[in-house]
């Protein structure tokens, strides 16, 4: 199988260590991909948004399956782009329609889906400018904190939950006018779900699904989940409240909805759906969906995928996935990702990084780029470290000796990843 991956952080990096491995492949390339996956096939300078070029680029080189990494192609409409082209339209597109991937696309979508098909979130309504000062009486009908959320995409940064109703309507008032850019020309406000956050992870047919390994990710740059949102800190699987009795729960209130709304829906849906989830005394809300992967999530659950992930694909694509075999690993995973210091804010960038030469981690390049032959930091997030072990603990502690091994100028990590589970 000749495969294209899109993409060129960590979630990709991983994707492309998980795909090489499949005896199904013949040829992966990655578009735009990082320095990492060009030792596992081949990078292609394509961005992941130039529909136009990654087609013909698919046509040249015999494309069979494009896996989608990132939200924008999927929002953007890339798999309608492909199967509405009589040349393209045989290539499996990993990924949902345009209207699938809405569920990502704009919180307001989201959340009438949820209330449509039954699957439990918080209250909610969406607001305009025109309507700010209905906006402002529901937020006042509320209890803190307040929930904020910019309809569209805003690259994982447009979510506020604030304490004090003033700030609350001040923050509305600069979403309006343009603090998350035309993400935030609608807002999302909705009642604060409180307890503890994991995130389930379900490939789909449309039809059919499997439940991949359970994550909680650590967005906030400081320890003690503190400070700044980020695109993620560290992520760690399995999740020990996640247990069999908590699971049964997601998978027949959100899971089995979620996948019979998107059937009543007539919502063509063949990839991955995140579902962020609150855990409120054994009892599942759901956040938000997304609709890919999330990152660095991804980093700590391929790991603990048993199975061939391009037969999981096959089955995706071919309305097949039931029929394929598939297994998760017992050991736990955990994830910390190393960034440049001032990152989420200003940071700089094209330090040189030295890597270990011999390592119990699997080092994830996230933000990466070769200068003259030389591996510098090109991004916020620079490497995600996975490591494996017996318990969270073991696999922690190989993960920080790999990371006392790394430098490069200014790195920053959280040293209480998984600590308060």
């Amino acid at each position: 199988m000749r495969v294209l991956l899109l993409g060129s952080g960590g979630r990709e990096h991983a994707f492309a260590w998980k795909i090489a491995q499949s005896p199904k492949l013949t040829k992966l390339f990655i578009a735009p991909g990082n320095p990492a996956t060009a030792a596992l096939g081949e990078n292609v300078a394509i961005s992941a948004t130039d529909f136009e070029a990654l087609k013909d680029f698919s046509l040249k080189e015999q494309i069979d399956m494009i896996v989608v990494g990132p939200e924008d192609p999927l929002v953007k409409g890339i798999y309608d782009y492909f199967k509405g082209n009589e040349a393209t339209k045989h290539i499996a597109i990993i990924g949902p329609s345009k209207l699938g991937a809405e569920l990502e696309g704009s919180k307001s979508f989201c959340k009438a889906f949820m209330m449509r098909h039954g699957v439990p979130t918080a209250a909610y309504q969406s607001f305009t400018k025109e309507t700010l000062t209905e906006a402002y009486q529901f937020l006042e009908g509320l209890k803190a904190p307040y929930v904020l959320k910019a309809d569209g995409l805003a690259a994982g940064k447009g979510v506020l939950i604030i304490n004090d109703i003033q700030e609350a309507k001040d923050e509305l008032a600069k979403m309006f006018d343009g603090k998350f850019g035309a993400a935030s020309s609608k807002v999302v406000i909705e009642e604060y779900l409180k307890g503890i956050e994991c995130s389930v992870f379900v490939l789909t047919d449309g039809k059919s699904y499997k439940i991949l390994p359970e994550a909680k990710d650590y967005k906030r740059i400081g320890e003690g989940d503190t400070g700044l949102n980020t695109g993620g800190m560290g992520a760690v699987s399995p999740v020990p409240f996640a247990d069999e009795v908590f699971m049964e729960k997601v998978r027949t209130r959100i899971v089995e909805p979620t996948i019979q709304g998107l059937q009543k829906d007539s919502i063509t849906y063949n990839g991955f759906i995140f579902i962020g989830l609150m855990n409120d005394g054994g009892e599942p809300n759901v956040i938000e969906y997304n609709v890919r992967m999330g990152d660095p999530e991804t980093e700590a659950v391929l790991p603990r995928l048993d199975a061939d992930i391009l037969d999981l694909f096959d089955g995706v694509a071919n309305g097949t996935l039931d029929s394929k075999s598939f297994g998760i690993k017992p050991e736990s995973a955990v994830t910390v990702v190393c960034v440049s210091g001032g990152y989420p804010e200003d940071y700089g960038k094209g330090y040189p990084i030295s890597l270990p030469a011999q390592s119990d981690s699997i080092i994830f390049h996230a933000g990466t780029a070769t200068k003259d032959g030389q591996l510098v930091t090109s991004g916020g997030r620079v490497l995600a470290v996975t490591s494996l072990g017996s318990s969270k603990e073991e696999a922690l502690a190989k993960s920080y000796a790999t990371i006392a091994n790394i430098s490069f100028e200014k790195k920053y990590f959280r040293r209480d990843i998984g600590q308060d589970l």
